[in-house]
């Protein structure tokens, strides 16, 4: 029997939906759905940076910043997201 990853879940995923009108899946909805994804990410690591943050042993300290940088790229990645549907998204 194949072991599983650590990091995947116990439970099985929901599978994903993709936002349609009409069964056909729409390029803003998608982006929507992408970038609110995004944001959760950054939040979601400025938290686990937080947290880190008031362990307050070196290691901790350490891995906090690593979480900023991480919070940090997510940022980046929903401008430039942002920056290529735009090209799509009024044209």
């Amino acid at each position: 029997m194949a072991r599983r990853s650590n990091l995947q879940h116990e439970e099985e995923a929901e599978p994903m939906t993709i936002p349609t009108i009409g069964g056909l899946a729409t390029r803003s909805e998608t982006y929507t759905k992408l970038l609110h994804h995004l944001i959760e990410c950054q939040e979601l690591c400025a938290v686990m940076a937080h947290l880190h943050n008031t362990e307050g042993t070196k290691v901790d300290e350490t891995l906090a910043h690593g979480w900023l940088g991480m919070s940090e790229l997510f940022k980046r990645m929903q401008h430039q997201v942002t920056q290529l549907a735009m090209g799509k998204l009024l044209s």
